[in-house]
């Protein structure tokens, strides 16, 4: 998802997050600055789908799946961030706020022209200030391609392609790239 112009100047993370949970319209909040968020390309939710299908049914039974629809929160002494991740594990059975989580140890983000750098700067900056975050996932929309950031290695990028095999550790799971590309279009496309 892609952000798009300020709504407000400043408010609190209170007055957004009673503002933000009336469903009407879905606002990431970045150290009191709210930025609405844009729709998303078929290919994008196609992808985000086939993620969330494959994460539901292979999670422990203590993990929860959400997708774009629920808020994380990414808070530290210096700031208080709320994202939308496109896709997101939390397996604390003690996290269980009904408008956001606060433990997410998988996520994912798929790339767009739009979202890109956010996802690759800011965003990731933010997601690794949580202490409960194992892995960091972007998959492009383009291209049969997947990068994993994992926390053991310092967040060094992993690149895996089409035919890769690629584990999740912090869930404990396996899959190949293609699986989160089923249907999307680029299957008749050169590896």
């Amino acid at each position: 998802m892609s952000l798009t112009a300020r709504k407000f100047t400043h408010i609190s993370a209170a007055e957004y997050l009673a503002s933000d949970n009336d469903g009407q319209m879905r606002h990431e909040f970045i150290d009191g600055a709210v930025y609405a968020m844009s729709g998303a390309s078929a290919r994008h939710g196609l992808i985000r789908g086939n993620v969330f299908a494959f994460l539901m049914t292979k999670v422990p039974d203590t993990c929860q799946v959400f997708t774009a629809e629920l808020k994380l929160q990414v808070k530290t002494n210096e700031t208080e961030r709320y994202y939308y991740p496109d896709v997101f594990v939390s397996c604390d059975e003690t996290d269980r706020d009904p408008y956001f989580r606060t433990s997410a140890v998988l996520i994912v983000e798929i790339l767009s022209p739009s979202t890109e750098r956010l996802d690759r700067t800011e965003k990731f900056e933010a997601y690794k200030k949580s202490v409960a975050l194992v892995e960091y996932v972007l998959l492009s929309q383009d291209a049969m391609e997947l990068e994993i950031f994992r926390r053991r290695t310092s967040w060094q990028r992993e690149l895996f392609l089409r035919d890769s095999i690629v584990t999740f550790e912090s869930i404990g799971m396996s899959t190949n790239v293609e699986t989160f590309y089923r249907r999307v279009g680029l299957e008749t496309a050169a590896p």
